[in-house]
């Protein structure tokens, strides 16, 4: 088993910045491909961005590339996401995930879930 728990989350500016965290415990962090997702009010969740468990590939949704980094470190059991350049359509609840044995975007590739925390970004 896997414990995530996010951090990092609030209100912000559009045009600000945030970076959130997402703390490991459990098995060795270190084994798992990690994963951002986030779901806004009356919508899916969606995959925001990943990175592989020895960091050498990351990838973002389109929509998020150019504005947000995915980094992690494995010494601190800790994956973060630096969001700048934030926009109201950003506003969602924010997910952290770990997945060990397949990579890739879809939720499936992750077996264990974070509780979340709420980004709202202002216009």
């Amino acid at each position: 088993q896997v414990q995530l728990v996010e951090s990092g989350g609030g209100l912000v500016q559009a045009g600000g910045s945030l970076r959130l965290s997402c703390a490991a415990s459990g098995r060795t962090f270190s084994d798992y491909n990690m994963g951002w997702f986030r779901q806004a009010p009356g919508k899916e969740r969606e995959f925001v961005a990943a990175i592989r468990w020895n960091n050498d590939i990351t990838t973002y949704a389109d929509s998020v590339k150019g504005r947000f980094t995915i980094s992690r470190d494995n010494a601190k059991n800790t994956v973060y996401l630096q969001m700048n350049s934030l926009k109201p359509e950003d506003t969602a609840v924010y997910y952290c995930a770990a997945g060990g044995s397949t990579w890739g975007r879809a939720p499936h590739h992750y077996d264990y879930w974070g509780q979340g925390t709420q980004v709202t970004v202002s216009s």
